[in-house]
């Protein structure tokens, strides 16, 4: 039997492979309906699972985007993650620092906040 922690951080988990899978529903399926999503500390992005699915439909179209764990901790309904996410910036490919804080309810994401620290732009190759 597992134990409510260890079902939280592997709900986090589910999140992020469905995440670089770029699989909305599997994504999704992470999420409340009545879900907030914030940039960090208090700026609301989304409210609802449709909006937080909005925002990633159009994430998920950008081909280089992957999420790498760098350090995960958790406590009670709390996860907090370090990653470095690729992405596909205006200027071009790059990646991001991210730390992602989740709390989470009646075995989903109810609450997200997003820091994002300045985008790094990847060399190009033969510049």
């Amino acid at each position: 039997m597992s134990s409510p922690l260890a079902d939280t951080k592997s709900l986090i988990q589910r999140q992020l492979d469905a995440y670089n899978a770029r699989d909305i529903e599997a994504f999704m399926a992470c999420w409340a309906a009545d879900c907030l999503y914030f940039e960090f500390p208090d700026r609301l992005l989304a409210s609802g699972a449709g909006e937080v699915r909005a925002r990633h439909v159009a994430r998920f179209e950008e081909p280089n985007l992957f999420g790498r764990l760098i350090k995960r901790i958790a406590v009670g309904d709390v996860v907090v993650d370090e990653e470095v996410v690729t992405r596909s910036f205006p200027d071009g490919p790059g990646e991001v620092d991210v730390v992602a804080i989740y709390q989470v309810a009646d075995g989903l994401i109810s609450r997200a906040w997003f820091r994002m620290g300045p985008s790094r732009l990847h060399a190009l190759a033969g510049a």
